[in-house]
């Protein structure tokens, strides 16, 4: 699903999204560019370095940094090789996903994920940050619940969130890891994600894109209908 289109920009939209699925987990690592100044960002390089690298290569990309929005290895695992090849700094998660991201090196063979590194951010990020990209802003939200220090990343202008593994099409992000909590996810939706509205568009870390509007309708697990009682 492709970000929508900025009405003050209709032919050109300024951000452009592409989903690159990598390892066994099909995790959804996501290039994003500005298309006024070619500058690019990694949402997620959980693995898969050199795929990611030609798929930059392909689109004519310049690779600014590399975002993260929390500590799993599948979505971490490949941030500090693709770092170093690239020369990029990395941004994200929330602090309190150290020990996650600490735990990569020990975790990696158990996942067959043997090349996966761990990493210490050139910039943690907080609730209220931004993070930019070439010419565009992300508001950053700390969306704790699935993992203590997850984030997410928003941009306005095309009303596009990537959400890690907070939310996803008809389903929620487990809670059932070392500090997670089902009570404050639910929280960290409804009050964080919902009031950015409807239209908004997100790529969750696993499967197919959304829209707030549609899980707030049908989501079992989040759905107005669900969270009325």
């Amino acid at each position: 699903m492709p970000p929508k289109v900025d009405k003050s920009h209709p032919d050109t939209p300024p951000l452009n999204a592409l989903l690159c699925p990598v390892t066994g987990f099909q995790q959804n690592c996501t290039l994003l560019w500005c298309t006024k100044t070619k500058n690019a960002a990694f949402v997620d390089p959980g693995g898969e370095v050199d795929r990611l690298l030609a798929v930059a290569e392909k689109q004519g990309v310049k690779l600014e940094k590399i975002l993260i929005t929390h500590g799993h290895i599948d979505h971490a695992g490949g941030a500090a090789e693709l770092s170093e090849r690239a020369g990029i700094p990395i941004e994200g998660p929330h602090p309190d996903d150290a020990f996650w991201i600490d735990a990569i090196e020990k975790d990696g063979p158990k996942w067959g994920l043997p090349d996966a590194r761990c990493f210490t951010p050139d910039r943690w990020l907080a609730d209220g940050d931004t993070v930019t990209v070439g010419e565009l802003t992300f508001d950053v939200f700390h969306c704790p619940g699935h993992t203590p220090g997850h984030v997410i990343f928003y941009n306005a202008a095309v009303s596009l969130a990537s959400v890690g593994d907070v939310l996803f099409q008809g389903s929620i992000g487990r809670t059932d890891f070392p500090r997670g909590d089902h009570a404050t996810l639910i929280k960290s939706i409804t009050t964080k994600l919902w009031p950015l509205g409807n239209d908004v568009t997100f790529i969750p870390g696993h499967g197919p894109a959304s829209t707030f509007g549609h899980e707030r309708q049908s989501n079992p697990f989040v759905a107005d209908s669900a969270l009325a009682g």
